[in-house]
């Protein structure tokens, strides 16, 4: 039986993103929106990200919204990419971890690509 425990640490974080994203690249639906990222940029900035999102740390300098602006200009985003990109990082936090924070992490992750999945067809 695997125990798992909830999302307390850096370390935890730095789990989860290197997971999610060891299923994202290869992912037949939503794999191409990563090809050609600088991985050893990527990985720390994204486990930033979540570090601030998830324990209020400072350290994130990044603007995601205006990174997938970008993105969607050349690579048009479906709402139905975004909800598959929250139904994969659901699965991976739920693989790996059980508890509060992990139920926040989820939250935030549906919150999080509803807004982006609005703003970068609005803009």
């Amino acid at each position: 039986m695997n125990h798992r425990t909830d999302i307390t640490s850096p370390a935890d974080v730095r789990l989860l993103i290197e997971r999610f994203y060891g299923k994202a690249r290869p992912d037949p639906i939503i794999g191409h929106f990563f090809t050609g990222l600088d991985w050893d940029h990527h990985i720390p900035l994204i486990t930033s990200f979540w570090e601030m999102v998830l324990f209020g740390t400072e350290g994130y300098t990044g603007d995601p919204m205006t990174a997938h602006v970008k993105l969607h200009r050349h690579m048009p985003m479906q709402p139905t990419d975004f909800q598959h990109w929250v139904r994969l990082f659901t699965s991976t936090v739920d693989e790996l971890f059980a508890g509060a924070k992990a139920e926040e992490a989820k939250q935030r992750a549906t919150s999080i690509a509803a807004v982006m999945a609005y703003k970068v067809r609005v803009n």
